[in-house]
């Protein structure tokens, strides 16, 4: 009930801006204008969204590249654009090396033997048959460890004990990943035999985080794992009592880089009427960690791009403007999709007139940020007032960056759109076995479903140059 109020309300307060628009030369002409309330109120009362999401996660699962789930992902998506009558649907293949998570078993040994929960990072190597039992050295950041003299852990396990913090904008993810990503590495040089860390999220749940981990050339590798926040707790409680920390840690996990997996990014469009070979593109990885069902990262943006689209899609007449929905490949391990996307579509680049993406958040989008040439702006001051009644605040700045793997795209000179969700919870959940359906609110789904449907109709109708000439050269 309060959905159908709402949706009612918004398109009211569409239909207002909508006539203030037409006494400020809108972009749009006013058919087009209805047209777009029309969709904002199917996308706000549509359950569409979430029964993608719910196919997904059912169907699927976990899907991480390479994998048998990865391989059932890239038949799913082919076969549900196809469904919702996507005009076309093709595939790229993307290349990966093999890794297999294993199992991990990790307990403090002394000063208070105790098990504690640990998972593997992403491509992290494993112990051999038999765990390592060392003493364990604490550092409170990476940077404490970097600081570490040389050959000061010689035989020992590394322990980073930085703690995420908690922020709607998700920026305290950018100062605890680091150790993550390079912890292993930087602790191998020191002569560590294995790296631990606390988990990179904002949870006390007794649930690991795992996200991949990087190894530097000509650096051994050690096996690198993450404790659930609370088992960080204990065994900085156990350094505390001023005894040496004794730990065991076996992890099965098996690198091999000789063996080549593939995986796909999934392409589908609903074709232009006028200007076919202009594209605006949407974007979400198709590919998950393999713990959880991978609703939230990125099963989220997977449902958004394809509802919105399709959506589109059922008018009577397309837009002038092809909508391309860009399924990537491979984000989980390195942006591997979009590393191939801008290698295979490097001729087309300069069709693609605006691009965004969702890979982060599960609120409603309250905010909004454009990358276009100056001439533009106007036309993303007229979008910002569609989206206005939505709940989206119109940041000005003009310096927007798309997300994940369409940054990569957008750095390559395509006009980008960023709208930013509220992510207040999402490192709670982000790459663990908690990423379930159960955490998807069907409400803020259709809200975040509307802003990108409103956006891929107004930039596909749009008679606006969003390219800059710097970014054309590009």
């Amino acid at each position: 009930m309060m959905n159908k109020v709402l949706s009612l309300t918004v398109s009211l307060a569409l239909l207002v801006t909508a006539s203030v628009s037409a006494k400020q030369a809108s972009v749009l002409s006013e058919e087009q204008r209805a047209q777009l309330t029309q969709l904002g109120e199917t996308a706000l009362s549509s359950d569409l969204a979430y029964e993608i999401e719910e196919s997904l996660t059912t169907e699927v699962g976990a899907r991480m590249i390479g994998t048998e789930g990865d391989k059932r992902a890239i038949k799913w998506a082919v076969e549900k654009m196809q469904s919702l009558g996507f005009d076309k649907v093709w595939t790229e293949e993307v290349a990966h090396f093999q890794w297999i998570r294993g199992d991990v078993e990790a307990k403090v040994l002394a000063p208070f033997p105790q098990p504690v929960k640990a998972i593997a990072l992403g491509e992290s190597v494993g112990t051999g048959d038999k765990a390592i039992e060392a003493e364990v050295i604490h550092f409170n950041t990476l940077a404490d460890l970097e600081a570490a003299e040389a050959d000061s852990l010689t035989g020992k396990i590394a322990f980073v004990s930085y703690r995420m913090e908690r922020f709607k904008t998700g920026k305290g993810y950018g100062k605890a990943v680091g150790a993550r990503v390079r912890g292993a590495s930087v602790a191998a040089q020191k002569g560590a035999v294995g790296f631990i860390m606390r988990s990179v999220g904002t949870d006390d749940n007794r649930t690991p985080h795992t996200g991949i981990t990087r190894y530097e050339n000509g650096v051994k590798r050690i096996p690198a794992v993450a404790l659930s926040n609370p088992d960080a707790d204990l065994l900085v409680n156990q350094f505390k009592r001023n005894k040496p920390v004794q730990f065991s840690l076996k992890v099965t996990a098996m690198r091999n880089e000789v063996v080549t997996v593939k995986g796909a990014n999934v392409i589908g469009e609903i074709t232009g009427s006028e200007l076919p070979e202009q594209i605006v593109a949407l974007g979400a990885h198709l590919d998950s960690w393999d713990v959880g069902t991978g609703a939230i990262d990125d099963g989220l943006g997977v449902a958004m791009v394809m509802a919105a689209t399709a959506h589109i899609g059922k008018l009577a007449e397309r837009p002038k403007r092809t909508i391309r929905v860009i399924l990537f490949a491979g984000e989980e391990v390195g942006l591997l999709g979009a590393k191939q996307y801008v290698i295979n579509q490097k001729d087309t680049l300069a069709n693609h007139v605006i691009a965004a993406e969702w890979d982060f958040g599960l609120g409603k989008i309250y905010a909004m940020q454009s990358n276009v040439a100056d001439a533009a702006v106007p036309a993303i001051d007229e979008l910002a007032s569609y989206l206005k009644p939505l709940g989206v605040a119109y940041n000005t700045a003009n310096q927007g960056r798309g997300q994940s793997d369409m940054g990569l795209v957008t750095d390559k000179g395509v006009p980008a759109m960023n709208f930013t969700p509220d992510g207040t919870r999402y490192f709670d959940i982000h790459h663990t076995e908690n990423d379930t359906l159960d955490k998807v609110n069907p409400e803020d789904l259709q809200q975040n479903t509307a802003v990108y449907t409103i956006f891929a109709y107004f930039s596909a109708q749009a008679d606006t140059e969003f390219r800059s000439s710097e970014s054309a050269s590009k």
